[in-house]
């Protein structure tokens, strides 16, 4: 007899909402909260998510927004919420995995109080610089950091934006001043208002900037240059190594969701994902898919605290 999962497995090829509505789970809306606010790229990949799976499950999926504190208080709420899948995290690097370490006393532990269900995407950072400034590549712009003083405009600290930034002062050996934004689009506002030299962001809302001309890339943190805009060099272009960085997306429910419930969303989500109209709309956004599932999501979780801790340490960070 084939078991209860290759049956659910079979069950969601073609993902059709029917399939799935008569199981037991879930009988009710399921929330996604998204730690930021509305408007950014995390919020742009949850929407996407929220709405392939409502097709999948046969019930509402909605996108919560709890911004605030770097996107503690949004990702402390699911890891205090009920462990029965009916409450989820959408989150990213920063809210995940650098937390930990950037702010004092964090209300959680990702590794103890939230369980992975699956890694979505991962997409490097576009640093852009002003299209006024006397430097047309990344090697022009750090010189250019060495002579007077600079700075770099982020959605806010912890994030991979601004680790970003920090992790390429550290390898590069120069200084520039952040300046942390209260969300993507804050950001992107104010480096067109001008009031920074440069900008990290996920590509999603700097690049139809850089095609109207009002923001010149000048590199993106990808370990090889982006699908998607194939012309930006990547930093190791510019003789600077080990910066690396992709802003990874991962869908989480609260520790102690029994393991069949987490195996059943992992399983959704992977068919999902899977689709290549919906795997489109995440890589439009300048990324690449992962799709990992719980255990290896977990792994890669544990780790990344552990790199991201040591940038921070290095760097004598701490969220302002």
């Amino acid at each position: 007899m084939p078991s209860r999962r290759n049956l659910l497995a079979g069950s969601l090829i073609g993902l059709s909402g029917p399939a799935l509505a008569d199981r037991a789970y879930p009988d009710r809306p399921v929330r996604i909260v998204v730690p930021f606010p509305p408007g950014g790229p995390v919020d742009a990949g949850a929407r996407i998510l929220a709405r392939a799976l409502t097709g999948a499950v046969g019930q509402p999926v909605v996108v919560e927004n709890r911004g605030g504190a770097g996107g503690v208080i949004g990702v402390d709420a699911v890891a205090k919420a009920p462990p029965d899948g009916y409450v989820l995290s959408f989150a990213s690097t920063g809210a995940v995995a650098v937390n930990q370490s950037l702010i004092p006393n964090t209300p959680y532990d990702v590794r103890r109080d939230l369980t992975p269900i699956v890694i979505v995407s991962a997409i490097p950072m576009l640093i852009v610089v002003q299209p006024s400034l006397p430097v047309r590549d990344l090697a022009g712009f750090i010189a250019l950091a060495r002579q007077r003083p600079l700075t770099y405009g982020t959605s806010g600290p912890g994030g991979a934006p601004h680790l970003s930034g920090e992790l390429l002062k550290q390898r590069a050996g120069f200084d520039m001043t952040h300046v942390p934004y209260r969300g993507a689009a804050p950001c992107v506002a104010g480096f067109l208002g001008e009031e920074v030299d440069a900008c990290i962001l996920d590509p999603l809302v700097l690049l139809p900037h850089v095609r109207e001309g009002k923001a010149r890339a000048v590199a993106v943190t990808s370990p090889a240059r982006s699908a998607a805009m194939p012309e930006v060099p990547i930093v190791a272009e510019a003789g600077v190594a080990g910066v690396e960085v992709e802003n990874w997306y991962a869908l989480l429910a609260p520790a102690g969701t029994p393991s069949d419930r987490i195996d059943q969303l992992w399983e959704i989500s992977r068919a999902t994902l899977n689709r290549p109209e919906i795997a489109r709309l995440f890589t439009d956004q300048g990324g690449r898919m992962v799709i990992s599932g719980p255990a290896d999501s977990a792994a890669f979780i544990r780790a990344e605290v552990e790199k991201w801790a040591e940038v921070v340490r290095l760097g004598g960070l701490r969220a302002d």
